[in-house]
């Protein structure tokens, strides 16, 4: 399926990082990294594994303190937050994690309604079943909803994944590898799927891979993370449109045309 042009507001930077530093023990992640994300942009963080980009969406989220720089989501500096403010903003950031992380002892359908059910407490039965339906026909699976995670496929659970973090109505979508794991057509599949949340949804979202059909299908900017560092950025022919031998290494090996 061929990506829409999407409205990309450029004026208006939901993430602006600079300066961000992090490191584990002697081990320098990330050396100075600055980024920004637009309103409604899929931008992709390319680069191997190990290379510090799940660190970076961590960060962006909270869920990790920077050694330095400063991190700004939707006007707010995050690691200035705590608490409520925090727990507030993290709301507005979707994170699509790579395990997709299901409650295994849950119905699909219980399994939606739990990010509602904590953090919606004012919706009504009535509401709560029509945002579930809204979120599994976006993904494709409404026949899905009184199964059990273990009696779907990958796919099937990573679709649910974004269906349960869509359900809180996300300003930003962070993915974390989403096409980690699984077969070529449902990576065809996923990569769809996030172009579809952009274009439906009007989401802002950073998509964290190494997958170069991925990053090439979804990417509406490409950035990619070598040494700690954005070293290439602009569309993925621009990324690769350079006699650096590692990226040209990392293409070579890696790119599935």
């Amino acid at each position: 399926m061929k990506k829409t042009q999407p409205v990309i507001d450029s004026s208006n930077c939901v993430i602006n990082i600079r300066g961000l530093e992090k490191s584990f023990g002697d081990l320098d992640v990330l050396r100075g990294v600055d980024l920004d994300l637009y309103k409604g942009e899929n931008l992709v963080v390319l680069g191997k594994s190990g290379t510090g980009k799940s660190v970076l969406i961590k960060i962006i989220s909270g869920l990790l303190k920077p050694d330095a720089g400063k991190v700004n989501v939707l006007g707010q500096e995050v690691n200035k937050l705590k608490g409520r403010a925090l727990d507030e903003l993290r709301l507005k950031i979707g994170f699509s994690f790579q395990n997709s992380a299901l409650y295994d002892s849950m119905t699909i359908r219980k399994n939606l309604e739990f990010p509602l059910v904590r953090n919606r407490r004012n919706l009504s039965r009535g509401e709560v079943n029509r945002l579930v339906e809204v979120v599994l026909d976006a993904v494709g699976l409404s026949q899905t909803i009184n199964q059990m995670p273990s009696e779907l496929s990958g796919g099937q659970r990573k679709r649910i994944g974004i269906a349960r973090t869509l359900i809180l109505q996300p300003e930003i979508m962070l993915y974390d590898e989403p096409t980690a794991g699984l077969d070529p057509i449902t990576c065809i599949d996923i990569n769809n799927l996030i172009n579809e949340v952009q274009s439906r949804f009007h989401t802002s979202s950073i998509i964290i891979t190494h997958d170069l059909t991925c990053a090439k299908d979804v990417g509406d900017r490409v950035v990619m993370l070598l040494d700690g560092r954005f070293q290439r950025q602009g569309t993925f022919d621009e990324v690769f449109n350079t006699q650096d031998e590692r990226v040209k290494l990392f293409h070579d090996y890696n790119f599935i045309d």
